[in-house]
């Protein structure tokens, strides 16, 4: 990305539907000069790009060639074993995503449809060409799934839990949120946030702006416990952390759990104002009090959307038991092809039973809704296994 005009990306992807603060150049620059997604952590970053005839970008899309599968959410680790076994290296493999990010954007930027689907066709080309077992596109927007499947990649369906105001009856406040669920489900969702009460916690919400050397310090902190927690290695850093306040100050919220007049946890929350959405992504805790992971992940975020007008909370990736604190299941879409065309057929057998079994189990899920009235999530986005985000134990 340090090769790319920040200017020039950024106007590609506003041009782009279903773009996100996550397709922003000052995000992915992020990832790579504070060496979280770079060569030596198995995140090779390539960025393909397409030009007119006069030379002016047209398109473009941030590759990974990856050397494992790790912090991509959707899980590969049987399709690499299978070619392990057959004597066929898996890794490297190419991977268009944003890394550790289980959220839906644009992957395929591109000044307009024509310019979106021949950049697919070089990246296919590419992929071919690398002599590279496979080529993986995550967490698709809308248009991105119809274009991957014109070009006949593999569609996977996975699931999410995203909240989502109704666009009839907006919730006015978060009372008026607790007073559509069920009895049951209310009642769960005001003990525990009693309990964190009880306990003396508060909550301070930090913009990215006003966010201090201190405050990005304790919240990598927090961050490094809940990995140290899980017995794994942290993907990000401290710096970061810090980038993204610098660059990105107004799409970063730290929420920021004080006891006893001292700072005890904290969870971020990246913000897509123009959207009106708004994504969980990380969280940690210094010190145990019952229910405050679900008061820092879930209800201080959903009052924080309720109160200044977004409209959809993503929480990472999966845990169904996000739908009892209002997270309704979101299909998500990713787009796969095989270079062996054995592997290729065998998985498209395994998708087509695996797609039907997450067809029953989305609608098993939305027979349990919290709500006493049916909500809709609308809009698809693309998924990713569960890890963790905001709302999890790692993401």
């Amino acid at each position: 990305m340090t090769e790319v005009s920040a200017d020039t990306w950024d106007t590609l992807a506003a041009a782009t539907p279903g773009n996100t603060v996550f397709q922003r150049h000052a995000y992915l620059l992020a990832l790579e000069t504070q060496a979280c997604a770079v060569a030596d952590t198995g995140w090779q970053p390539l960025v393909l790009q397409l030009r007119d005839a006069s030379g002016q970008l047209a398109a473009a899309c941030m590759v990974y060639a990856k050397s494992h599968s790790m912090g991509e959410y959707v899980f590969d680790w049987a399709w690499a074993d299978a070619h392990e076994r057959h004597g066929l290296p898996y890794y490297p493999k190419l991977l268009a995503a944003t890394p550790f990010t289980p959220v839906a954007g644009a992957r395929l930027l591109g000044r307009d449809q024509a310019a979106r689907k021949a950049l697919l066709a070089a990246l296919l080309g590419l992929a071919r060409r690398s002599g590279l077992s496979s080529l993986h596109l995550l967490f698709l927007t809308p248009e991105d799934r119809t274009l991957c499947e014109q070009a006949g990649l593999l569609l996977r369906q996975t699931v999410q839990f995203h909240w989502q105001q109704p666009a009839d009856r907006p919730w006015a406040d978060f009372d008026a949120f607790l007073g559509s669920m069920n009895h049951d489900k209310r009642k769960k969702v005001r003990q525990e946030r009693r309990k964190v009460v009880e306990a003396g916690v508060r909550f301070r919400q930090i913009s990215g702006a006003k966010a201090s050397a201190q405050d990005w310090a304790f919240f990598a902190r927090c961050y490094n416990q809940t990995y140290a927690e899980h017995g794994s290695s942290p993907y990000l850093n401290l710096g970061f952390f810090r980038a993204l306040g610098q660059h990105l100050p107004e799409h970063v919220l730290l929420l920021m759990a004080e006891q006893d007049g001292q700072p005890i946890a904290a969870s971020l929350i990246l913000l897509d104002p123009e959207l009106g959405h708004a994504y969980g992504r990380y969280w940690g805790a210094l010190r145990h009090v019952s229910h405050l992971h679900f008061e820092a992940c879930y209800y201080q975020p959903l009052d924080y959307c309720i109160a200044h007008g977004y409209t959809r909370f993503e929480g990472g990736a999966q845990g169904v038991h996000k739908m009892a604190r209002g997270l309704l299941p979101v299909a998500c879409t990713s787009a796969h092809w095989l270079a062996d065309a054995r592997f290729n057929a065998a998985i498209e057998n395994f998708l087509q039973r695996e797609t039907l079994a997450m067809d029953d189990h989305m609608n098993e899920l939305r027979e349990h809704a919290p709500f006493r009235t049916s909500q809709t999530v609308t809009g698809p986005v693309p998924e990713a296994p569960d890890s963790c985000s905001v709302g999890e134990t790692r993401d």
